[in-house]
């Protein structure tokens, strides 16, 4: 289920056939979800609610080709590795990676595995893969290290085009949005044939938020569907809950989690456009409520396929014939960005499924009913017949 299955449109621009960063040709995405156990929690043995979501700009066969690529933060509480890379040459090369906070580092070693195991000339091949985390040990028994290399093999044997699984899968499995269930939620726009006739798809691992600050096309849903409605996933409704009890039950405050964003583009963008592009995500994810609090990590890669970068070989001139859009004309890649954010936020929420993690506690869902009774009531009713 999805935002628009319900008929909730977020702002004006028309999706894509997959509302999904698929949408944008040659990009795949693939999952592995890992969920065992019940029960008080016993580190190494679970339960375990967490995984692993890879996203390949060019596909499966072609990670020696890099794209060209930019990043944002708004807060920098969280882990995004590789970007210092992307930062100094503008490019991306491989997949890229989510995962829980406690995982990134089993995550990016098998990343250069793989990398290393699809190269002709191992010995000299080197990668510094993007891995970025969110934590999910509200549910997950995240000391216990559950994700290993061969779940990140899993989900890049399964990466594909189409539609894409959200709420509890891949990374997002674990994850907590706004005090509602979370996880992974994926959007995306078509740009008007007039403006260059390109497709913006983004995809995001929702665990961020308070309920009071929660939006949905500007309505404030998280104050009309408030703790008495829907239990938090923080205090299980318990309004006498402080912030020490919480700690003491190892539950961080709401509002301390953290959200990665991925937006993809066909666009012949240059790297300082992609950073560009890879702000706007931050105007998405506050349209939906986030604040970029101290303790959050909101980071945000953006990568353009337009390009396409031949292997170089013996002999051949060292330049490369590259086309660029014009600067003045990119406002509709920024609108397309903070609509497909937005939506990607809200279809994570939509998508995502009540779930009791480790020690009993409950992320509960986004109650679909509810959602709609506001959304009426604000005069945001549904609109059937939604693409």
């Amino acid at each position: 289920m999805r935002a628009r299955d319900l008929g909730i449109a977020i702002g004006f621009g028309r999706p894509g056939p997959n509302n999904a960063i698929t949408d944008v040709d040659g990009v795949t995405v693939g999952h592995t979800t890992l969920i065992e156990g019940d029960g008080p929690m016993l580190v190494g043995h679970g339960p375990v609610r967490t995984g692993v979501t890879v996203v390949l700009p060019r596909a499966a066969g072609s990670w020696a080709e890099p794209v060209y690529a930019g990043s944002h933060r708004l807060n920098g509480n969280g882990e995004l590795t590789g970007l210092e890379w992307i930062r100094e040459s503008g490019q991306l090369s491989g997949p890229i990676a989510i995962t829980n906070t406690h995982s990134v580092g089993v995550v990016r070693d098998a990343l250069v595995a793989a990398s290393v195991s699809r190269t002709s000339n191992p010995e000299l091949w080197w990668s510094l893969p993007v891995v970025g985390e969110t934590y999910d040990g509200v549910l997950n028994d995240i000391n216990g290290f559950h994700v290993r290399p061969e779940h990140v093999d899993v989900a890049l044997a399964s990466a594909g085009p189409g539609p894409v699984a959200e709420g509890n899968v891949g990374g997002g499995t674990g994850m907590i949005c706004h005090e509602f269930k979370g996880g992974i939620g994926t959007a995306s726009r078509l740009v008007a044939e007039v403006d260059g006739g390109f497709t913006v798809g983004v995809l995001v691992q929702a665990n961020h938020g308070r309920r009071d600050w929660l939006r949905v096309d500007g309505v404030p849903v998280g104050t009309a569907i408030d703790h008495r409605a829907v239990p938090s996933a923080w205090d299980d409704g318990d309004e006498a809950d402080d912030a020490g009890d919480r700690y003491s039950r190892g539950l961080p405050p709401p509002g301390s989690g953290s959200i990665i964003v991925i937006v993809a583009t066909d666009a012949p963008l240059l790297p300082h456009q992609c950073d560009r592009l890879a702000q706007r995500a931050g105007l998405g994810i506050a349209r939906a409520g986030a604040t970029g609090g101290h303790t959050s990590g909101d980071l945000f890669v953006a990568f353009a396929t337009g390009n396409r970068f031949p292997v170089r070989v013996p002999g051949a001139p060292p330049v490369q014939e590259l086309r660029g859009l014009v600067d003045a004309v990119i406002d509709p890649l920024f609108m397309a960005t903070i609509e497909a954010t937005e939506e990607a936020v809200v279809n994570a929420l939509i998508a995502a499924e009540t779930m009791t993690g480790r020690d009993g506690h409950v992320a509960h869902a986004l109650p679909h009913d509810a959602l709609l009774e506001v959304m009426a009531r604000f005069g945001r009713g549904p609109r059937p017949g939604l693409a």
